[in-house]
């Protein structure tokens, strides 16, 4: 095979001729460095590329497989996740140049887990500082979108969308505290994955909102994100909030078959006053595919979606602003100026605050969790809108309505699942008909540890459609 093609292979595919000795882990880690340094001057999706080890460890890899000694579907694939993970010996910043010089002598759990399932660390990617900022805040190179360069591929875990879209990687990890998994998922036309809340170990991740933070896969496609999934799920004595419960072979549930699954659409999510037209339209259609292929479709409402938002931000500007205390007080400019508004936002809010944004949290779950027991999964867009162009700066603050506006708009999509700790993932439903042509994503919630059944619907949707095979035009 030429070596040119196999970084656009997904997982499935390259695990297949890997384990067939067909093409050499060496072949493929070389295939992907070339083509980030082709690449990636365009995108700044990595901060940290670690080409050394990975053509070592790839070597390794070739050796145990040759041996006979395969691990598994991830043995010799490569992987790049974002730079939230402590990797042992490896520059870990967190976006941010207060840990520029940063190099941890232990590896997160979930980078554990994946050099035990046999994948390969290709490098870590770009974010905004602390994974809290947006596009402005990124003082390694503001990453870019590989479908339209002037356009956000999301935050926070922008480079793992940006390199898993381009193909500088096979797949890769994000965090998700307010969908920034999802986003970048959405916004760059592949597959991203929030699992339940302790599903995946955070021991290791510079987390920012504890009760909220989450680590999870962005892949090519629905059946990768299952295999990526299945490696770095599962209890972890090192962190006391993962659930102690099986790990289930995710990709057995990629049947493509839908009939009798039932589906509730969240009517809140899809008012034409917040919509973008051309969203509302593509996941409309995604849902109607569904239904089309026997699974049945009712609405339900969720009253208190809207305040979604209001709520998270109650609770996690005072948690991250506890969380970075001491950076705070005695490093507070070299925070970026959209995460120093913040922190002392988060400093100064006052208790009460904090206590009724908890109250409102259980009151939305409550609504949440009620829906999903008569249905299986909940759609609705991923964004209210595609991929914006990249901001220049922090947007001022100048009237009540652009406050309301960044209450009620993007995040109110992706930020419910993590108020309610619930698995929510995003799959590719189409494309703006404008130029440039951006992603659309189709979200779906489920139930606490039925991620299982959420990719089952996403899988069935995806090989009916077929999105995931468009490449961005880099």
């Amino acid at each position: 095979m030429d070596s040119t093609a196999l970084p656009f292979l997904t997982v499935a595919e390259l695990a297949q001729l890997i384990q067939q000795r067909e093409v050499s882990p060496v072949a493929v880690v070389q295939a992907y460095l070339d083509r980030i340094d082709q690449v990636d001057s365009k995108l700044n999706s990595y901060i940290t590329v670690c080409r050394d080890e990975a053509l070592e460890e790839a070597r390794l890899a070739e050796e145990a497989i040759s041996a006979g000694n395969y691990l598994g579907p991830m043995h010799g694939i490569p992987v790049s996740v974002k730079d939230q993970m402590k990797t042992k010996g490896i520059l870990t910043t967190c976006g941010s140049k207060i840990l520029e010089d940063y190099v941890p002598d232990e590896d997160a759990t979930v980078i554990a887990n994946l050099k035990r399932s046999g994948a390969i660390l290709l490098g870590k990617n770009n974010m905004s500082g602390f994974a809290m900022g947006d596009g402005s805040d990124a003082p390694y190179g503001v990453p870019r979108n590989p479908w339209s360069l002037e356009h956000s591929p999301g935050a926070t875990s922008s480079g793992s969308g940006a390199a898993t879209a381009a193909s500088l990687c096979a797949t890769s990890l994000g965090e998700d505290t307010t969908g920034s998994i999802r986003s970048p998922a959405s916004f760059n036309g592949v597959v991203g994955l929030r699992p339940t809340y302790g599903r995946v170990s955070r021991y290791g991740v510079l987390g920012t909102v504890w009760s909220m933070d989450t680590i999870g896969p962005i892949s090519k496609t629905v059946e990768d994100c299952a295999i990526t999934f299945g490696a770095i799920a599962g209890h972890d004595p090192k962190d006391q909030y993962t659930w102690d419960t099986p790990v289930p072979d995710y990709r057995q549930a990629l049947d493509g078959n839908v009939r009798g699954l039932k589906i509730g659409v969240i009517k809140e999510r899809f008012d034409s006053q917040v919509v973008d037209p051309e969203v509302n339209e593509a996941v409309t259609k995604a849902i109607a595919t569904l239904e089309g292929m026997g699974a049945s479709v009712e609405e339900v409402s969720l009253p208190l979606i809207d305040y979604s938002t209001v709520i998270f931000s109650s609770i996690s500007r005072m948690e991250a602003a506890m969380v970075h205390g001491k950076w705070i007080r005695e490093r507070f400019n070299d925070f970026p100026p959209g995460i120093r508004v913040r922190h002392v936002w988060g400093s100064i809010l006052p208790a009460q605050a904090y206590y009724k944004g908890q109250k409102l949290r259980a009151l939305l779950r409550q609504q949440v969790l009620a829906a999903l027991a008569n249905v299986d999964v909940l759609a609705l867009p991923t964004s209210s809108a595609p991929a914006p162009k990249i901001p220049t700066g922090p947007a001022p603050v100048t009237t009540k309505e652009r406050v309301k506006a960044g209450f009620f708009g993007r995040n109110s999509f992706t930020s419910t699942a993590n108020v309610c700790n619930i698995p929510a993932m995003s799959v590719p439903c189409g494309f703006t008909s404008s130029q440039p042509t951006l992603p659309i994503g189709l979200q779906l919630f489920a139930k606490p540890f039925a991620e299982a059944t959420m990719m089952k619907v996403a899988h069935a949707y995806e090989q009916s459609a077929n999105w995931h095979t468009q490449r961005p035009p880099i």
